[in-house]
């Protein structure tokens, strides 16, 4: 059994918690969370001892392991502190909205022999991972083409956007790294344009609700992403890779298949999943899987913190074919 401690106890926090303690090869001893209050709760709902500090848990020689889901301006110094104390480390994403931060984390711990997860939990969904696979193994002939979609429900509260960090930082930053992972090759070549269309508070505040973003990689592979803050329809979540001998793509998640026909001839579906925790809920929890495996095994973690690292470069670069209007080449030195 692996022993953690978990630092935040909000909406994901306690997923992971709950996660945790139902997992057969882990248990939650530590929850950690700003608000006591939160700490406390969740603590007490998974059978865990609640802290009102960080150093408690990492002091105590029972803990194997920390997983992150703090707010993003505390994940680089948690990941430098949990790693420092020896143990591993699985942090949500991003790293920190700051590459210079993301770098100077990377050089504090970079001589710690560590294991550190990144939370990119798009790569775990098994029907995304199968195209990622099929791509990757030549089942559709050589790769030309990727296209993601991902629109959320609804957007976020004003409060939400203040601290998110922009769009291509918090909600494209998902697709960045699927994008990555379905390639199996660095993006080269970055272009992107943005609009804000329809949310009044993402208007007032000078953010964008709509962002559709091209790439290419050395070898002249292309992606597209696109994404939006809502889509009256449910939570729109897929993925295409289209090849030299084929196409393979992953849909929508539905709870049923059934279809519904009238004298209309019309047909009826069962509604999406509302949002992220709903949909991605088997690769939350194979993410931690993969996590537990890489500790046991001692290989390297399958999202690595360089992995965090190059979804925020790509973002980054993103941003400034938003401000330049020109395509932006890519550069993961640093």
């Amino acid at each position: 059994m692996l022993k953690f401690a978990l630092f935040g106890a909000g909406r994901i926090g306690r997923m992971h918690a709950a996660n945790l303690a139902g997992h057969k090869k882990a248990e939650l001893l530590w929850v950690y969370d700003i608000n006591q209050a939160a700490g406390d709760e969740v603590a007490a709902s998974f059978g865990a001892r609640s802290s009102s500090t960080t150093e408690e848990p990492l002091s105590d020689p029972e803990v194997d392991a920390v997983l992150i889901a703090t707010s993003t301006d505390t994940h680089a110094p948690l990941i430098v502190e949990s790693a420092k104390a020896g143990k591993a480390v699985f942090c949500e994403k991003p790293i920190d909205l700051s590459l210079e931060k993301v770098d100077w984390c990377r050089d504090q711990i970079r001589n710690l022999d560590v294991p550190v997860q990144i939370g990119f939990n798009r790569r775990f969904d098994p029907s995304h991972r199968k195209v990622a696979l099929a791509a990757q193994n030549g089942e559709i002939g050589a790769l030309e083409q990727v296209l993601i979609s991902s629109r959320d429900p609804e957007p976020p509260p004003k409060e939400y956007y203040l601290v998110a960090g922009g769009m291509l930082r918090d909600m494209t930053i998902h697709d960045f790294d699927l994008a990555r992972f379905v390639l199996n090759e660095e993006v080269e070549k970055v272009t992107a344009l943005s609009a804000t269309l329809f949310d009044p508070v993402a208007r007032e505040i000078g953010e964008i609700d709509s962002v559709m973003i091209l790439m290419q990689t050395e070898s002249g592979k292309l992606c597209h992403i696109n994404n939006s803050r809502h889509a009256s329809y449910g939570y729109d979540q897929r993925l295409e890779a289209h090849g030299s001998k084929g196409m393979i793509r992953s849909e929508n998640h539905e709870q049923t298949t059934v279809e519904r026909f009238d004298e209309r001839g019309s047909s009826m579906r069962d509604p999406l999943p509302f949002f992220f925790i709903e949909r991605y809920q088997q690769a939350f929890l194979d993410q931690l899987d993969g996590f537990i495996e890489s500790i046991e095994s001692n290989k390297p973690t399958q999202v690595t913190f360089e992995d965090g690292r190059r979804a925020l470069i790509l973002a980054n670069a993103a941003y400034e074919s938003l401000e330049t209007g020109r395509t932006v080449k890519v550069n993961y030195v640093g």
